[in-house]
């Protein structure tokens, strides 16, 4: 029995709840699974899962096993790294999820480069603009834009932070004019993005000073960049993140509305595990990553 690889087999179960999830990562069958875990229970002449139809739960040496072994993988993986890092090597398989719009406009462009950069390195990359467990969803990094990060046992870092300001098409503005202080705003039709913080109040800042304004968008999408899309097809004003936002500006397909006030700037956030702030593969993406966002 290879101790290493059932350690990690039985904390893959107990962190997916699942023989079929825990399988699928490793890439085995779930009845291998079951028979490599009745094997260590035998080994170890205790009982170490409950399992029913329905669920599955830890017993008391369950428990004891899952954290030492956890500990025990944490420093074997540190050491791994440390060794990579030392001969300059990055590989194995690389889990990463992140926002639909800033994974299609920032993560996507970066990857050709990176991943030749990184041949030995396997790559996956989930775009959901919905917080997704990492530890469920199997990842090694996930990417959050929020004003902040609340305390967890998760590693927050912040790398990079995104302005917010207001937009329309100059054929809009051609038409229906632009609002020229935030109590105008209301007499515009207004497009909104649906998970944002700010979808019924612009909160908007101007040398130190706020302005709350109540918005109603008429039009209210789940995607940021469908939302750019109809704000230059003319159909009303909203807010962009600036790595959406900036492109469209530059060229004239987009002009900025009260160009004076900004909304507040959330941060960037890599969120990793406990463990994985010196895994190699990480570290690389996370450095390219921080480079293209200096830019």
């Amino acid at each position: 029995m290879d101790k290493l690889s059932v350690m990690y087999a039985f904390c893959r179960i107990v962190e997916r709840s699942s023989f079929a999830r825990a399988a699928e990562d490793i890439g085995v069958s779930p009845a291998l699974l079951s028979r490599e875990v009745k094997l260590l229970e035998e080994s170890l002449g205790a009982s170490l899962l409950t399992r029913t139809t329905r669920s599955m739960s830890l017993t008391e040496n369950g428990q004891l096993f899952y954290d030492e072994a956890h500990r025990i993988l944490g420093a074997v993986g540190q050491m791994e790294d440390r060794i990579r890092k030392g001969a300059g090597e990055v590989s194995g398989h690389l889990k990463i999820n992140a926002p639909s719009s800033f994974g299609q406009m920032v993560i996507a462009p970066m990857l050709p480069d990176f991943v030749e950069r990184y041949p030995d390195l396997r790559l996956t990359l989930s775009l959901d603009d919905r917080v997704v467990d990492m530890i469920e969803g199997g990842f090694d990094v996930s990417i959050r834009i929020r004003p902040s990060m609340p305390d967890s046992a998760l590693i927050a870092r912040k790398i990079g932070t995104m302005r917010q300001r207001i937009f329309a098409a100059p054929g809009y503005v051609a038409k229906h004019g632009a609002p020229k202080s935030p109590g105008e705003i209301v007499q515009h039709r207004i497009i909104g993005f649906l998970l944002a913080d700010h979808l019924t109040s612009w909160a908007l800042h101007r040398d130190g000073e706020v302005t709350e304004v109540p918005v109603d968008p008429s039009i209210r999408v789940g995607n940021s960049l469908v939302l750019r899309d109809l704000l230059i097809a003319g159909q009303g004003i909203g807010t962009l993140p600036d790595f959406i936002s900036d492109a469209e500006e530059s060229k004239g397909a987009l002009v900025r509305v009260l160009p004076d006030y900004d909304l507040p700037a959330p941060g960037i956030f890599a969120v990793t595990g406990s463990r994985l702030g010196l895994d190699a593969r990480v570290s690389a993406f996370l450095e390219y990553l921080y480079k293209v966002l200096r830019r």
